[in-house]
């Protein structure tokens, strides 16, 4: 593990994947004041209010707005990755979080609930291009060995994105209505920092020899990143692959989706890319004061639980990234997902008995937090690195726009869809989630192979 492959690692991971967790958690807390905002406008501009409904409709379209700015930018991947390259893309979609910031830290200033929504959907289109491009440079410039510790980092800043939000957002800080504004912008500053530095560093080495046919690129970018001359083994390796490849082109998404001869790869990342969001980790994220409220605990004392449990899921985003090459990719992800299941089955019995039961709420809590635990420590990052390990180098775009879209799809659906399936199905709503948890782990035992410590060739031959 070089200083070089270390800083890059910390750098996209920082500079992208935490803004991912930060969007996900920075409507939260200021809900109220945003609503507010939109109402006060709407009064302003038509001479009366929002009632409840459409007041939540509007709102419900801030928070899941970012998921479909995801979708579009899921779908570009391809295209951005194989033009700009890995680290071209990352670096050139970084002006569009310093586009998103300007649009929401302005909007109250110039009273536009549009520009709240504009700005949600930008940020969503930056999360949407990073998140299958982090792992995809990270995947193809890390040593087989380090695969998984490597490919985990970006999850854990996906973590850490949602802790600092939790933080920024309690009442002592940007957590007042003065300051929303701010707090949905802050994401400039990663951004940029990211843009600054991310330059010094050399594209992806697989990309310059299998796609641009580079080898003096190629082997100077592994010395660099591997900090040794002796990189003739991984150089001959890549080459082998790109033989193997040579009568094929960079299959397209219907091509991948009709080529039987890796169909059961194809299924694999969809069910676990779909079932990132369909699990009900989102719901979670979006309306974790709401989960609170309905649960007893006081209202001045959310924000600090919430932050608690920001804390808990870093704590477990750690032990998933350091002990991936040692338990596996399977072990984890199979843990995680039957963890949440049992959680959301928790939250539902101490929804039902609180009234009954008021000791009830702090089991809520500890299931909020088993349930955010569990998705870290191998859900959260595990789905993107199978994506690049399923698949060689010509399937590898077109499967993370499968995988990034259906992610993207089911976030949106499951954001938009949640406080209505609240208001209807009550506690009894954490169930579907449930049966998707413990659903999805069972399909991965029994379908998809442990990918530890093997080349991209070796994980295509198990599969077939």
């Amino acid at each position: 593990l070089t200083f070089p492959l270390l800083l890059v690692t910390f750098l996209v991971s920082f500079g992208s994947s935490m803004l991912y967790g930060y969007n996900l958690a920075v409507v939260n807390s200021p809900a109220v004041y945003i609503k507010a905002f939109y109402n006060s406008t709407w009064s302003q501009r038509y001479g009366h209010g929002l009632a409840h409904g459409p007041l939540t409709l509007f709102y419900s379209l801030t928070v899941s707005i970012f998921a479909l700015g995801g979708l579009v930018g899921s779908l570009l991947v391809g295209l951005l990755v194989e033009r700009y390259g890995r680290n071209g893309t990352l670096s050139r979609s970084t002006l569009l979080v310093l586009l998103a910031g300007g649009f929401m830290g302005f909007s109250r200033e110039l009273g536009s609930p549009e520009m709240v929504i504009i700005g949600r959907s930008i940020t969503g289109l930056h999360s949407g291009i990073c998140l299958s491009v982090v792992p995809l440079y990270l995947g193809e410039i890390a040593p087989k060995n380090l695969r998984g510790f490597l490919g985990l980092m970006p999850s854990i800043f996906i973590c850490l994105g949602v802790f600092f939000a939790q933080v920024l957002g309690l009442p002592e800080l940007l957590g007042k209505d003065r300051f929303w504004p701010l707090f949905l912008s802050v994401v400039v500053i990663p951004a940029s920092l990211q843009l600054l530095l991310l330059h010094w560093f050399p594209e992806s080495p697989r990309y310059l020899l299998m796609e641009r046919n580079d080898v003096c690129g190629a082997t100077e970018a592994l010395r660099r990143f591997l900090g040794t001359h002796n990189v003739q083994n991984m150089i001959k390796e890549m080459k082998e692959e790109q033989q193997s490849l040579s009568s094929i082109e960079m299959v397209s998404v219907w091509q991948l989706l009709r080529d039987r001869s890796v169909r059961w790869q194809t299924l694999s990342v969809v069910v676990v890319n779909a079932s990132m969001q369909l699990s009900g980790i989102d719901a979670v994220w979006f309306y974790t004061n709401t989960i609170f409220e309905n649960s007893g605990i006081p209202v001045s004392q959310i924000p600090y639980t919430t932050v608690g449990t920001g804390a808990i899921e870093v704590v477990a985003g750690v032990i998933g990234c350091f002990t991936i090459e040692k338990l596996g990719r399977r072990p984890l992800i199979i843990t995680g997902f039957c963890t949440m299941g049992i959680c959301l089955a928790g939250i539902t019995i101490s929804l039902l008995l609180q009234t009954t039961l008021p000791w009830m709420r702090y089991v809520s809590v500890a299931c909020v937090v088993g349930i955010i635990a569990g998705f870290c420590m191998g859900p959260a990052g595990i789905p993107f690195l199978m994506t690049a390990e399923l698949f060689t180098q010509s399937y590898r775009p077109a499967a993370y726009i499968i995988g990034g879209s259906l992610n993207w799809l089911c976030n949106f659906t499951v954001g938009f869809i949640f406080p209505f399936l609240q208001m209807s199905a009550g506690a009894f709503c954490y169930l579907v989630f449930c049966a998707i948890c413990l659903l999805v782990a069972l399909y991965v035992y029994l379908v998809i192979p442990e990918t530890k410590n093997k080349t991209f060739m070796e994980i295509s031959d198990s599969f077939a």
